[in-house]
């Protein structure tokens, strides 16, 4: 017996439920967006037509989605510290690919913001930006 889109939408958010912690409102907004999602993936077959996830809207501003102790994977919802190539990899994608298909800045860090900032402080630590000036000094004199 095929499963119903209610039953179907309650196994999908109890396994979202299980891998990380929403407060009742994440859970109701989730609720209804993955029925809703379900019922117009039912709607489009039952029709015959494609829905083309290339003019969907994401979920989250790409730039909200880059937060202080966190980086939430536009592709799938998840919450990094960093998203690695690994994990963007498992959606098709590289860096380059992710920061271009959402609209980020090449130079754009795909990582937290305490994260960057970590390694920022420990590169200044270490000299990186004295050495940076030397080495960028003697190219100069060089020419």
């Amino acid at each position: 017996m095929a499963k119903s889109l209610v039953e179907m939408t309650a196994e999908i958010i109890q396994s979202q439920i299980s891998s990380k912690q929403m407060n009742l409102d994440e859970i109701k907004v989730a609720l209804n967006d993955t029925f809703q999602t379900l019922k117009a993936l039912q709607d489009a077959e039952s029709s015959g037509t494609d829905i083309e996830p290339e003019g969907a809207v994401p979920l989250l501003d790409p730039k909200k989605s880059i937060q202080r102790n966190k980086i939430i994977c536009m592709e799938c919802g998840q919450e990094f510290k960093m998203l690695s190539p690994k994990h963007l990899s498992s959606h098709g994608l590289d860096s380059k690919s992710y920061r271009k298909k959402y609209g980020l800045s090449a130079r754009q860090p795909l990582c937290s913001k305490a994260l960057s900032e970590k390694r920022s402080q420990a590169g200044k630590e270490r000299g990186l930006p004295e050495n940076l000036r030397k080495y960028l000094d003697s190219r100069r004199s060089k020419k």
